[in-house]
């Protein structure tokens, strides 16, 4: 069983940056595609970046390319999410999560959810 637990969330003014990290215990951390996701009020959870086990492949959603940079370090079972030029519309809860595939961004894929940390974007 992995456990992940986000930190770094907040409130940031529009154009500013915050970093979330997720640090990961319970399991053996490089068998694990890492992945964040989010949900806003009143929408669907979407993957907002994913990166495989080695690091060497790195994904991201179309809105946040660019902006965003997703980033492990099997050593340290972390994995971090560097958010720049912050968007109002990126407000919503981050989620850490931890798969065994690479081949999807559907919630279900992922086994393992931090309880997430919110992010807030302010005008």
């Amino acid at each position: 069983q992995v456990q992940l637990v986000e930190s770094g969330g907040g409130l940031v003014q529009a154009g500013g940056s915050l970093r979330l990290s997720c640090a990961a215990s319970g399991g053996t951390f490089s068998n694990y595609v890492m992945g964040w996701f989010r949900q806003a009020p009143g929408k669907e959870r979407e993957i907002v970046a994913r990166i495989r086990r080695s690091g060497s492949l790195t994904y991201y959603v179309d809105s946040v390319k660019g902006r965003f940079t997703i980033s492990r370090d099997n050593a340290k079972n972390t994995v971090s999410l560097q958010m720049n030029s912050l968007k109002p519309e990126d407000t919503a809860v981050y989620y850490c999560v931890a798969g065994t595939t690479w081949y999807s961004d559907a919630a279900q894929a992922y086994d393992y959810w931090g309880q997430g940390t919110q992010v807030t974007v302010s005008a």
